[in-house]
C-alpha cells in the first residue's frame, strides 16, 4: 500500500560538503515514523506542472529511533531541478510534502554470510541508517564491510561517526576510499576493495547504492566472480 502524502516541516539544516546538504524534518502530523533502514520518502516539488516530474525520491539517512523526525542528505545537482530548488528555497521551518516510508533495499532478516555494502557519494545514506540500526538494536550478524567510494577526502560523508562505530561495532569494517586523491586510507575505486575482500570467495550478501555507472560495474564483476543474482541488491541514484 503506497502511503499518503503528508507535511513536514524542516528542523534544521547542515552543510555536509562544499555540495551536500543534510536536512532534518520532522512529521506534525504523525506521532512516531516507522521506517526499515533502506527506505525512501519522496518529495512532492513545485518544480513543474506534471505530478511525476515534480517527485524526487531520497534514502532515509538516519535510523529509527522512535521520533517524528528523520535526516535526508542531498547532493546539488546544477543541471537538475529537484536539487537547485530545494538548496534555494528550503530553510529552516520551510513545509514540504512528502510520502514514505517505501522501498525494499533492506536488511536481510538474518544476517548470517558476510554483508557488503557498496556505495558512492550520497549512496551512503542507506548505509548509514542499517549499520547504525544494527548497532543499536544489537542484531546478530557477519563481517559488514562498507566500501565507500569519493573523490576526495572533503566528500567523505559521515566519516568521523562510521570511524568511531567501526570502534564500537564487532566485525563492522568502514573502508572509505578516494579516486582522485592520495591519502592514508585506500586510493582507487571501490571495485579493487571487494575484489581483494572476496579471494576466498566466500558466502557474502551484496547491497549497491549509487550512480548507475558504479552499480552496473559491480554487479557485472560480482556476478563473474561466481555469485548468485539474487544475493545482489540494487539501489540506484540518477
Amino acid at each position: 500500500m503506497i502511503p499518503s502524502w503528508q507535511k513536514g516541516i524542516v528542523t534544521k539544516i547542515e552543510e555536509a560538503t562544499h555540495n551536500t546538504k543534510r536536512y532534518w524534518i520532522k512529521l506534525p502530523d504523525t506521532a512516531s515514523f516507522h521506517f526499515k533502514p533502506g527506505q525512501f520518502v519522496t518529495l512532492d516539488l513545485p518544480i513543474h506542472e506534471q505530478k511525476n516530474k515534480r517527485w524526487r525520491s531520497y534514502s532515509i539517512a538516519s535510523f529509527p529511533n522512535g521520533t517524528n523526525e528523520f535526516e535526508l542528505i542531498i547532493v546539488l545537482v546544477e543541471d537538475g531541478q529537484g536539487s537547485p530548488y530545494i538548496f534555494q528555497e528550503l530553510t529552516i521551518g520551510s513545509s514540504v510534502t512528502l510520502r514514505g516510508p517505501q522501498g525494499m533495499f533492506t536488511l536481510p532478516d538474518i544476517i548470517d554470510k558476510d554483508l557488503f555494502f557498496i556505495c558512492t557519494g550520497t549512496g551512503i545514506a542507506p548505509f548509514r541508517s542499517m549499520v547504525n540500526h544494527i548497532h543499536t538494536q544489537q542484531i546478530d550478524h557477519e563481517n559488514i564491510y562498507l566500501i565507500y567510494g569519493c573523490r576526495t577526502q572533503a566528500d567523505l560523508l559521515y566519516f568521523d561517526e562510521l570511524r568511531d562505530l567501526e570502534k564500537n561495532l564487532n566485525k563492522f569494517h568502514f573502508i572509505p576510499t578516494l579516486s582522485r586523491e592520495k591519502w592514508d586510507g585506500n586510493n582507487g575505486y571501490v571495485h579493487s576493495v571487494y575484489d581483494t575482500l572476496l579471494k576466498e570467495r566466500q558466502p557474502a550478501h551484496f547491497m549497491l547504492c549509487g550512480w548507475r555507472a558504479m552499480i552496473d560495474e559491480a554487479k557485472q564483476n560480482l556476478l563473474e566472480l561466481g555469485y548468485d543474482k539474487k544475493d545482489i541488491h540494487l539501489e540506484l541514484y540518477g
